[in-house]
C-alpha cells in the first residue's frame, strides 16, 4: 500500500471539505467583500492575486472619484470645443464624436470607470516587478488633470479668436 505523503490534519481537512473550493471564486469574493470584511492585509507572501485582499484603502475611492470627474468634464469640454470648431485627434474616439456625442459619453466613461477599477483592485501588485499599480493610478489622475488644463486653455484660445 502506498505511504500518503500528507499530514493527517491535510487529510482530515480534504475529506472534510463540501462543494467547490472557495478560493476559486473570484468575482464572488469581490462582490461580497464589500460587507464582509475579512481581509485587510496579505496574509501569505506569494499571494498577491486580485481576490486575496476584501478591502482597499480609502485613497482609492478618492482617486478614482477625482479620476471620473476629471474624465466627465474632459468629456464636457471635448464636445464643447468639436461644436466650436476643434477636430478630434484620437483616431479610436473621433468616429464617437460626431452626432449628439451620446454614444461618446457612455464610451469614454465605461472605459475610463472599468479601467479604474482593475487598477484598484490590482493597487498593491506590481507592474514588470518594479512599478507598484498604485503609481499608475496617480499618473492617470495627473494625465487627466493636465487634459483639463489643456482643453481649458484651448477653449480660452478658441473663444478669444471667435470674438
Amino acid at each position: 500500500m502506498p505511504i500518503d505523503p500528507r499530514l493527517p490534519s491535510e487529510l482530515a481537512t480534504a475529506s472534510n471539505r463540501r462543494g467547490a473550493d472557495r478560493r476559486q471564486r473570484h468575482w464572488f469574493a469581490l462582490l461580497i467583500g464589500s460587507f464582509r470584511v475579512r481581509r485587510r492585509r496579505v496574509r501569505r507572501a506569494g499571494e498577491h492575486r486580485m481576490s486575496s485582499l476584501d478591502w482597499h484603502d480609502s485613497q482609492w475611492l478618492a482617486v478614482a472619484i477625482l479620476i471620473l470627474l476629471l474624465s466627465v468634464t474632459d468629456a464636457f469640454m471635448t464636445l464643447t470645443l468639436i461644436n466650436l470648431g476643434a477636430v478630434e485627434l484620437n483616431p479610436f474616439m473621433a468616429p464617437l464624436v460626431t452626432g449628439s456625442g451620446r454614444s461618446f459619453a457612455l464610451w469614454k466613461l465605461g472605459l475610463t470607470s472599468g479601467g479604474v477599477v482593475i487598477l484598484i483592485l490590482l493597487a498593491r501588485a506590481r507592474v514588470f516587478r518594479r512599478l507598484p499599480v498604485a503609481v499608475l493610478l496617480y499618473l492617470v489622475l495627473i494625465g487627466y488633470a493636465v487634459l483639463v488644463c489643456y482643453e481649458v486653455w484651448l477653449l480660452e484660445r478658441l473663444l478669444f479668436m471667435n470674438t
